[in-house]
C-alpha cells in the first residue's frame, strides 16, 4: 500500500507539477468563451437570425427577373386547296422563335403583412441574441462552478494526504511501541487498517481531481483534455455582501429567461397582426419589357420581331377563405398562453430566488460555525496527540480525535463550496453572471 501511495503521488506530481499552467478564473472563462463549441454554434445561429432580418427577406423590396427562351418546331403537312383540289405537300418545315424579357413585380401593400414580417424578423434576431446570452450565462456559471469544484477537490486531496501522514505517523509510533512491548498486536493491526483506509481514500480522491481537471479542459475546448492545469486561487471565498432587494430588482429587470419570454410574447402578438392583415386589400405592381423574334419557313412572311414594355397594377381583396376566424381565435389563445407562461416563469424565478437566498444565508452561518469547529478540532487533536505519545489514551481515542479534525475540515471545505454555488446561482438568476469576467 505504501508503494501505491508513492507511485500515485509521483504521477500526480508529474501531471500537475512544474509543467502545469496556472490560470485565473477570468483566464479560464476567456478561453472557454472563445473556444467552446456549443457557444460557437449559438453565435452562428445568432448570426443567421441577424442575416435574415432584412427588408428584402420581409418582402419590402421588388423582385426583378430576367428571362430568355428559344423554341424550334419541325413539322410536315399536306394541304388540299378548295378551288382546285390540288394537294400541297410541305416536308421538314423548321420554325424558330426567340424571346427575351425583363420583369418587375412589387407588392406595394399587403394589409400591413409585410411590415409585420419585418418586425417578426427583428424579433427573431432579438431572440437569437437572448438565446446566446442565456447560453453564455449558463456557460459562465457552469465553468465557474467547475473551477471552484477543482479547487475544492484539490483541497480535499490535500486533506486526505494530511490524513495519510497522520495515520503514517501513528503507525510508526505504534510499531515502535509494539516492538518494545508497550502496545498490543491489536493496536498495531488497527493502526495498519486505519492507515490503509486513509491511503485508499487518498487514491480515490486523486481520480476525482483528475476528472474535475478534464471537465475544465473540455469546457475550455482544449483538445488535449489531459493537459495539466493549476488554479491561481487556492481558496474559495464567497461574496457575503448581497442584498435581497437588489437581487430581486435585478432579476425582474435583467433575467435572460424573462427577456426571452417577452420576446415570445411579442412574436405571438405579431402573429395575430398577420392574421388581421388579411382583412385589408392588397396592391401589386407589375412591369416588364419583352423582345420576341420568330422565323418561319411556310408562313406568308419569313420573320417577325416584336418588342415593347408593359405595366399594370392589381388591386384585390380576399372576401372569404374559411380559415380566418379560426386563426384569429387561435392567435388570441396563443397571446393568452404566452402571457400565462411569462407569469408562470416569473413566479418560478421568484420562488427560486427565495430558496437560493435562504440557502445562501444558512451557508454563511454554517461557514462561520465550521471555521470555529476546525479551530476547536485542531486543538483537540493536538491535545490527543500529546496524550497518545504519553500513553494516556488508546489508539481508538486517538483515531477519533483525528477523524473529528478531518471531518471538520471536510465540512468546512464543503460549506465554502456550497456558499460559492449559492453566490453563482444568485448572480445568474439576477442576470449578473458576467461579473465573473471582470
Amino acid at each position: 500500500m505504501r508503494k501505491s501511495i508513492l507511485i500515485m503521488t509521483a504521477l500526480m506530481a508529474m501531471t500537475t507539477g512544474a509543467v502545469a499552467q496556472k490560470l485565473t478564473l477570468q483566464e479560464c472563462l476567456k478561453k472557454g468563451l472563445e473556444n467552446n463549441y456549443s457557444l460557437r454554434i449559438h453565435r452562428n445561429d445568432e448570426q443567421i437570425a441577424h442575416n435574415n432580418a432584412t427588408l428584402a427577406n420581409a418582402g419590402f423590396l421588388p423582385s426583378l427577373d430576367l428571362s430568355a427562351g428559344y423554341n424550334a418546331s419541325l413539322t410536315s403537312s399536306n394541304s388540299e386547296l378548295r378551288s382546285t383540289g390540288e394537294t400541297q405537300e410541305v416536308r421538314g418545315s423548321l420554325d424558330n422563335s426567340l424571346n427575351a424579357g425583363i420583369g418587375l413585380s412589387w407588392t406595394i401593400f399587403d394589409g400591413f403583412s409585410i411590415s409585420t414580417n419585418y418586425k417578426q424578423l427583428k424579433e427573431l434576431e432579438r431572440i437569437g441574441e437572448t438565446s446566446t446570452r442565456i447560453a453564455l450565462e449558463d456557460f459562465i456559471a457552469n465553468l465557474t462552478a467547475e473551477y471552484y469544484n477543482f479547487i475544492q477537490q484539490k483541497r480535499r486531496l490535500a486533506n486526505y494526504y494530511y490524513a495519510v501522514q497522520l495515520s503514517k505517523e501513528r503507525l510508526r509510533i505504534v510499531e515502535e511501541r509494539y516492538n518494545i512491548g508497550n502496545f498490543s498486536r491489536l493496536d498495531y493491526q488497527q493502526a495498519k487498517v486505519d492507515f490503509n483506509a486513509d491511503s485508499a481514500q487518498y487514491i480515490k480522491q486523486q481520480e476525482v481531481v483528475l476528472t474535475s481537471r478534464i471537465s475544465l479542459n473540455e469546457m475550455m475546448a482544449i483538445d488535449q483534455v489531459y493537459t495539466p492545469i493549476e488554479t491561481e486561487e487556492s481558496t474559495i471565498e464567497a461574496d457575503t455582501t448581497f442584498i435581497f432587494n437588489t437581487l430581486w430588482e435585478r432579476m425582474l429587470a435583467n433575467n435572460a429567461n424573462l427577456l426571452m419570454a417577452d420576446c415570445n410574447n411579442a412574436m405571438v402578438q405579431l402573429d395575430y397582426k398577420k392574421v388581421l392583415s388579411r382583412n385589408y386589400p392588397y396592391v401589386k405592381l407589375k412591369a416588364g419589357y419583352d423582345y420576341t423574334f420568330n422565323k418561319y419557313e411556310t408562313n406568308s412572311y419569313t420573320r417577325r420581331s416584336n418588342w415593347g414594355g408593359s405595366a399594370g397594377v392589381t388591386v384585390g381583396f380576399n372576401l372569404w377563405d374559411g380559415n380566418r376566424k379560426r386563426q384569429m381565435r387561435n392567435a388570441k389563445i396563443e397571446i393568452a398562453n404566452a402571457q400565462l407562461q411569462r407569469n408562470q416563469l416569473e413566479l418560478g424565478l421568484k420562488a427560486e430566488l427565495g430558496n437560493l437566498w435562504q440557502a445562501y444565508r444558512n451557508n454563511i452561518q454554517l461557514l462561520n460555525l465550521e471555521k470555529q469547529n476546525v479551530i476547536n478540532a485542531r486543538e483537540n487533536h493536538e491535545i490527543a496527540k500529546e496524550r497518545y505519545m504519553l500513553g494516556d489514551i488508546s489508539g481508538i481515542e486517538m483515531r477519533e480525535a483525528q477523524k473529528s479534525l478531518l471531518d471538520a475540515e471536510e465540512r468546512l471545505i464543503s460549506v465554502e463550496y456550497q456558499t460559492k454555488l449559492c453566490e453563482i446561482s444568485l448572480l445568474q438568476i439576477s442576470g449578473e453572471a458576467a461579473k465573473y469576467l471582470e
